[in-house]
């Protein structure tokens, strides 16, 4: 399979639930990659973008809860920045569906959207998230029981 993105520590947060979930968006969006570089077909391509805008919606509801819990002072502003994309690629899958051919520009729009997301707008509560007792390594029965009591 061609990559569109290629998982590298730039694009760790140091959280290993969060990293988790990134890469599963880096799959996805390189398995859409590979279906549109692959011909084959626009069905496929919508399937696979449903997918991809469906993990999305799990994953920022994960960053949004968090930030929540923690008291993260961005929040609205970095929930803000997961709507407008969620609204964006609504438009883009309503248009697919409607026939319009997905396109090398849409990816990259996607892959430049998700990298800067990342790189900047996630890497700014990391300092925030491990202040308030996240683990690098996910420790939910520690780190879940520390938060109720």
């Amino acid at each position: 399979m061609s990559k569109l993105i290629e998982w590298n520590d730039a694009l760790s947060v140091g959280i290993q639930e969060i990293d988790e979930q990134h890469k599963v968006l880096v799959d996805l969006l390189n398995e859409l990659h590979d279906a549109i570089r692959q011909h084959h077909g626009r069905e496929a391509s919508v399937e696979i973008l449903g997918r991809l805008v469906d993990y999305t919606r799990i994953h920022f509801a994960v960053e949004e809860s968090l930030m929540r819990i923690l008291g993260y002072p961005e929040y609205e502003t970095h929930k803000g920045h997961h709507e407008d994309l969620i609204s964006q690629v609504n438009t883009l899958q309503q248009r697919m569906r409607e026939g319009e051919a997905i396109t090398f520009e849409l990816l990259h729009f996607l892959r430049n959207w998700l990298t800067h997301h990342i790189m900047e707008g996630d890497q700014r509560y990391v300092s925030h998230f491990l202040s308030r007792g996240v683990q690098k390594t996910w420790e939910k029965k520690s780190w879940f029981g520390r938060l109720w009591s």
